[in-house]
């Protein structure tokens, strides 16, 4: 059988068209919050920049101190202080959480091929139990290969890699998922956030995501001079589970955080990314490419074969 150039590449376009046709890359479904998710309310207003969440972060993971301004491989969350514009045009200070966001549809799971990252209690990684439900975006290093896509697909650019590890992985919050009390009611027997429980400010707030989100709206409306009217994350980027309120007047922008849509990235690029390899047709593309090569390889290296023998 003979393949010619211009068959393979026709061979090749179609199975992309085949891939890309509109009812397998258009949009899916947007992806809904589970009742049961579990979350935390962050109010920089309250927030007086102890840092003491970042030592109860560190303390809870096991991790080094070393005083962080940024997240790293030994930093889950840290405090930063930002200069921001008061309704009277006065510069002011106000302090924000970085942390991961645990977002309702995370675009680091569907950048993760090999389900390294997963939301708990959903899909086919779900755990059951006592946590079933619960939302968190859990990190297993076994599945991890390295690849860094959820770096890039994050939007709040919070997973950090272990450079200087032997076998390095992704590093980023779980909400201290380790120390969940499965004898407790409620919150507690799905995870335990150290941050939450030492700060004297109170700025810091664990529990489930429908309850937070009453919360901080009955925090505006008891306040309404005091506080911008949206909640981050309620919304933002198809929602999270990590929430925050503002002061009035003072954008989440001005805060450092993103400007996003009410769905997050994954919701589009999910179908057109995934498609070619559920449809078979990358697969095909590629075994046709590799048939073609060693095919037209194939009798030089006979003939070089025959000609090295004669000599």
């Amino acid at each position: 059988m003979n393949i010619s150039r211009r068959s393979l590449l026709k061979g090749v376009l179609a199975s992309g068209v085949v891939a890309m046709r509109p009812g397998q890359a258009q949009a899916r479904e947007k992806r809904q919050p589970h009742p049961e998710a579990v979350g935390v309310l962050y109010d920089s207003t309250r927030c007086v920049g102890c840092g003491g969440c970042v030592v109860a972060c560190k303390e809870a993971n096991g991790l080094p101190w070393d005083a962080p301004k940024e997240l790293s491989s030994t930093t889950k969350s840290v405090l930063k202080k930002k200069k921001v514009v008061a309704p009277g045009g006065e510069e002011a200070t106000a302090f924000v959480r970085q942390q991961c966001m645990h977002c309702v549809d995370p675009s680091c799971v569907s950048a993760c091929m090999l389900g390294a990252l997963h939301k708990e209690g959903e899909g086919k990684r779900d755990l059951g139990g006592e946590r079933q439900g619960t939302g968190i975006v859990l990190y297993d290093k076994s599945l991890c290969v390295g690849c860094r896509y959820c770096q890039i697909a994050c939007a709040f650019a919070i997973p950090r890699f272990e450079w200087t590890s032997a076998a390095p992985g992704i590093v980023k919050c779980e909400l201290c998922r380790q120390h969940a009390q499965p004898e407790a009611q409620g919150p507690l027997a799905q995870a335990n956030p150290g941050c939450c429980q030492v700060c004297p400010a109170e700025a810091l707030s664990y529990g489930r995501r429908t309850d937070l989100i009453v919360e901080a709206r009955r925090r505006i409306a008891e306040d309404p001079q005091g506080y911008n009217p949206r909640v981050f994350g309620e919304v933002d980027g198809g929602g999270t589970q990590v929430l925050m309120l503002a002061g009035a007047g003072v954008s989440f922008q001005q805060l450092g955080l993103p400007k996003l849509p009410d769905h997050s990235s994954a919701y589009q690029s999910e179908r057109a990314v995934h498609a070619p390899y559920l449809s078979g047709a990358t697969p095909i593309a590629l075994y046709a490419t590799a048939a073609f090569i060693i095919r037209r390889n194939a009798p030089k290296s006979d003939e070089a074969d025959v000609k090295g023998g004669a000599r």
